[in-house]
């Protein structure tokens, strides 16, 4: 069987993915596979192994024996490799995009860009040589001087959700490995074609063998990671409740840990804003990447003067958003990632009902036609779904009158939910916003610079956005979640991220001439 092939063919007829690990495709000797679907027809595309705990230690000793050479490369020829990859990430993108948008479910259109987010990060890692530097200071004492290196810690593990197969592996490695570090990256089981598809590139572009190593498992053999005394670091994106049991297990072994978690961000609509493209982009916000991304917009705030108007406009945009295949060029919307997780945020929106929420648009009533065509049609104006083919589809949802006691308003849905909230003031919606657990983005809508200036200084969310639904800053700025949101000192990518993936020494220099030598006493700082 060869080692240079990430599939190999499974009993049943359907491929099944190997573990990249030591530069080489290893099958997995697992009986325990998970399904990989397409997401627009569902079908089972892929089988991805559940690791055993030895194979993902396999991993783990691969990095670790690849760190003393990698470290020891001059970091400009570190990042040689990069600018390699970053070549053939720009050659092969829309490739990587039609992988990611079959398993994911994104429009073709949004997996594109989500990629070029992550280049983003890869760009910014070409910067190493410069990021890294010290510091220095000459003559601290009479004939001493101080400098200050950035070292490797050794080896990093990455564990990454399903809804950026791309993007979120690429905030992590290219910067962990351009500081010196090796990997090992636990890619999502839902959507495991796209990361196999970057380590075909990485080592295309030249990366030496066990830089970075790829696999698959469940929680079981994530405790494994967690607990390895060869693993220095661990980077994690996923739901709070995990998120801080790996931040106080992976902690407790005396690892660093930067936890990116959930989020129900807020927007704050004064009565001042273009109520037309604030609802616009709150319509983007919230339904784009069919509502699967933590920096989604599922919640606003209305002041009572422009919360019926601008409910109105929600929906009427909503409306018009063509759910359909991930790869029709038609398509605004394409389907959640698997069966499970559109259960799970159908079930979302009959609690918003139980809880007395009023159902202005249901995502439960549309249709997608089962040949794939016909997505320039918005799935509301079809009526009915007995078309509907077995991707996983699930329209645009607009609750109203939604207050802090119901749950739907207050937790993660993590899908194509918007919630509308109504307030007096600006004192009353900075308050709902500020009493959220959750810290990670926000954003008001209006054209006041004082009321723009007192919401930036007083929300409690560590990314905000000025007449912006998304505030997402580029790759060179660090993901600044705060509350639950986040767990760990140091953010990802940026200039955090850096300093994550390096550790701080000082070096004191004194130079004696042979006569000086035999002077017992030189200075008062001896």
């Amino acid at each position: 069987m060869s080692n240079t092939a990430p599939y190999c063919a499974g009993p049943n007829g359907i491929r099944r993915l190997k573990m990249f690990v030591g530069g080489q495709w290893v099958e997995s000797k697992t009986d325990n596979y998970s399904p990989v679907y397409n997401a627009s027809t569902g079908e089972i595309t892929t089988e991805c192994p559940r690791c055993l705990p030895e194979e993902v230690n396999q991993a783990v000793v691969a990095a670790r024996a690849a760190f003393g050479p990698w470290s020891e490369t001059p970091v400009q020829q570190r990042v040689q490799v990069l600018f390699r990859f970053k070549a053939l990430l720009d050659e092969h993108i829309e490739e990587i995009a039609t992988i990611l948008a079959t398993e994911n479910g994104k429009t073709h259109a949004e997996a594109v860009g989500s990629i070029q987010r992550g280049i983003e990060i890869v760009e910014f890692a070409c910067g190493m040589p410069t990021l890294m530097m010290g510091e220095s200071l000459e003559n601290v004492s009479r004939g001493l001087d101080v400098v200050t290196w950035r070292q490797p810690l050794g080896v990093c593990v990455g564990i990454v959700p399903f809804n950026f197969p791309a993007m979120i592996p690429m905030w992590m490695f290219p910067i962990a490995i351009a500081c010196g570090n090796t990997f090992v990256l636990k890619a999502a089981s839902m959507v495991p074609n796209t990361a196999a598809r970057l380590m075909e590139l990485l080592t295309e572009a030249g990366l030496p063998a066990g830089v970075v190593n790829m696999i698959t498992c469940g929680r079981e053999s994530v405790k494994l990671l967690l607990e390895h005394p060869d693993v220095k670091a661990i980077s994690f994106v996923g739901s709070t409740a995990v998120g801080l049991d790996i931040y106080r297990t992976a902690a407790a072994h005396g690892k660093r840990v930067q936890a990116l978690t959930e989020a129900k961000n807020h927007a704050l609509v004064m009565p001042d804003c273009v109520l037309p493209r604030a609802a616009q982009g709150i319509v983007n916000a919230a339904f784009g990447c069919a509502g699967e991304r933590c920096m989604a917009l599922p919640t606003v705030v209305a002041l009572d003067e422009i919360a019926d108007e601008l409910a109105t406009l929600i929906v009427e945009g909503a409306k018009q958003i063509k759910v359909g295949p991930a790869e029709d060029p038609a398509t605004t919307m394409g389907p959640l990632v698997s069966p499970e997780h559109r259960e799970s945020v159908v079930k979302w929106i009959e609690t918003g009902v139980a809880e007395g929420a009023e159902l202005l648009l249901d995502g439960r009533d549309l249709t997608v036609p089962g040949d794939g065509n016909g997505a320039g049609v918005s799935a509301f104006e079809r009526g009915g779904n007995s078309e509907t083919p077995g991707g996983f589809y699930l329209g645009p949802t607009v609750f109203d009158h939604v207050t802090e006691e119901m749950s739907v308003g207050r937790e993660e849905i993590f899908g194509p939910v918007l919630c509308i909230k109504r307030a007096r003031s600006f004192e009353e919606g900075l308050s709902i916003i500020n009493a959220s657990r959750f810290g990670n983005g926000s954003a008001i809508y209006t054209q006041s610079g004082r009321w723009a200036r007192e919401f930036a200084h007083r929300v409690g969310a560590g990314m905000v956005g000025i007449n912006v639904g998304i505030p997402v800053p580029l790759g060179f700025f660090s993901f600044t979640g705060w509350k639950q949101s986040f767990f760990g000192d140091l953010h990802s990518h940026g200039k955090d991220g850096v300093l994550f993936y390096t550790e701080k020494k000082s070096v004191s220099y004194r130079w004696f001439e042979e006569a000086d030598a035999k002077v017992k006493k030189v200075s008062t700082w001896d």
